[in-house]
C-alpha cells in the first residue's frame, strides 16, 4: 500500500511510501560462530553495521547453516513484584530469573549441523589402519599425511611423505596430535575438552577424531608435494605445518559425554517487502542429545531432519552493563513510516 493518509485520521504517509505492517517471512536461516571456550568471548553480530547482508554471503567469521524450520523460542524468565504496606500493594516489578531455550530444525545435513544437534562431542569416524580392532566410534585409524608451509583454508599442502591415498571427494580432518594436551582442543572452535587426568589410552589421533575443522576435497595436484583443493574453507583458516591430515568416511555421535556444544547463533528472516528480522543469541549451549524427525514424502521414503535445543546464557550488553540472553533486531524495509 502506498500513499495516502493513514487510517482513523492519522499523519498523512508522504508519496510513496508505505504504511507499516507486519513483516511476512518465508524462512529462516541459521549461522553459526564458535565461541572461543577458553576465554568465554562469543561471535557478536552488529545488525547496525552489518544488516541486510546477502544471505548466502553472511559476515566474516558465521557459517551459514542454512534454512531452518520449527523455530521456537521461549523465555522463561520471571517477574515477580515488590509489594509493601498493609494491605500489601505492587509498588515495582524485578525480574528475578533470566532464562530463555530456543529450539528448531534443521533442513540439512553437515558437519556443523551434526555437530550442533548431538548436544556432545559428534566424532570424525576416520579411516582405518589395516586389521583394526572394530570399535562403535571408529577403530585405530591409518597413519597421518603431513601439512606442509604454504597452505592457506582452501589450498592444503602435504609433505612429500606421501598423501596416504587422499584423493578428490574424499571428506579430511586438518588438526593437531593428541601428545597430553588438557582443556579445550580443535582448531577453529572447541570440539571437546580433555581433563587433568588425560584420554584414556591416548591415541595420538583423538583430536582429528573430535575436530570440527573438516572439508571435503575436490581436486588433488602435484608429485613431490601433494596439495589438496577444498570445496569450502576450513573453520579453523590456513593450517601451519606439520599438522595431521586423515581421511574421514563419516561422522558419529553419541548419547553420553560431559561436553557441551557452545556456540553463538543468528537467525535471520529477510522480509518479502525488504525488512528483516534477526535472532541473535551469543551463546547457546546444547540441551538435549541427539534427536530426529521422521517427515513422510512418499512412500516409501521418509526425509529425516535434525532435531536441536539449546539453552541461551548471558553476556553484558556493552552500552548499559545489563545482562542479556538475546537480540531481537528489526530492519525496516526502505521508505516504511515508523
Amino acid at each position: 500500500m502506498s500513499g495516502g493518509s493513514g487510517s482513523g485520521g492519522g499523519m498523512a504517509v508522504p508519496s510513496g511510501w508505505q504504511t507499516p505492517s507486519a513483516p511476512v517471512m518465508r524462512r529462516l536461516r541459521a549461522y553459526f560462530a564458535p565461541v572461543q571456550r577458553s576465554s568465554g568471548v562469543p561471535a557478536y553480530f552488529d545488525p547496525a553495521r552489518a544488516g541486510a547482508f546477502n544471505p548466502s554471503a553472511p559476515p566474516a567469521g558465521w557459517t551459514d547453516l542454512g534454512w531452518i524450520e520449527n523455530f521456537a523460542r521461549k523465555s522463561s524468565s520471571t517477574i515477580s513484584a515488590l509489594r509493601s504496606g498493609a494491605p500489601a500493594v505492587v509498588q515495582s516489578q524485578v525480574r528475578q530469573e533470566l532464562e530463555a531455550t530456543v529450539g528448531f530444525r534443521f533442513l540439512s545435513w553437515g558437519k556443523l549441523q551434526l555437530a550442533l544437534a548431538a548436544g556432545s562431542e559428534q566424532m570424525n569416524l576416520l579411516a582405518t589402519a589395516s586389521g583394526a580392532v572394530a570399535a562403535p566410534s571408529g577403530g585405530t585409524a591409518a597413519t597421518a599425511a603431513r601439512t606442509a608451509a604454504g597452505s592457506t583454508s582452501t589450498i592444503v599442502q602435504l609433505t612429500s611423505a606421501g598423501n596416504a591415498g587422499l584423493a578428490a571427494g574424499d571428506i579430511v580432518a586438518v588438526d593437531a596430535d593428541y601428545t597430553t594436551q588438557t582443556g579445550y582442543v580443535g582448531s577453529g572452535a572447541s570440539a571437546a575438552y580433555i581433563p587433568a587426568t588425560g584420554i584414556p589410552g591416548g591415541s595420538v589421533d583423538y583430536i582429528r577424531r573430535v575436530t570440527l575443522n573438516v572439508a571435503r576435497v575436490i581436486a588433488t595436484s602435484g608429485t613431490t608435494t601433494t596439495t589438496l583443493t577444498l570445496e569450502a574453507p576450513l573453520l579453523g583458516g590456513a593450517p601451519s605445518a606439520g599438522l595431521g591430515v586423515q581421511q574421514v568416511i563419516g561422522f558419529v555421535d553419541r548419547e553420553g559425554g560431559s561436553f557441551f556444544q557452545e556456540w553463538s547463533a543468528l537467525f535471520a528472516a529477510q522480509g518479502e517487502q525488504g525488512d528483516w528480522i534477526f535472532y541473535h543469541y551469543p551463546r547457546l549451549q546444547a540441551m538435549q542429545g541427539a534427536a530426529e524427525t521422521m517427515v513422510k514424502l512418499a512412500d516409501p521414503l521418509q526425509w529425516v531432519h535434525l532435531d536441536a535445543q539449546f539453552r541461551a546464557l548471558p553476556v553484558t550488553d556493552s552500552n548499559d552493563g545489563a545482562q542479556a540472553l538475546c537480540f531481537r533486531s528489526y530492519l525496516p524495509a526502505p521508505n516504511n513510516t515508523v
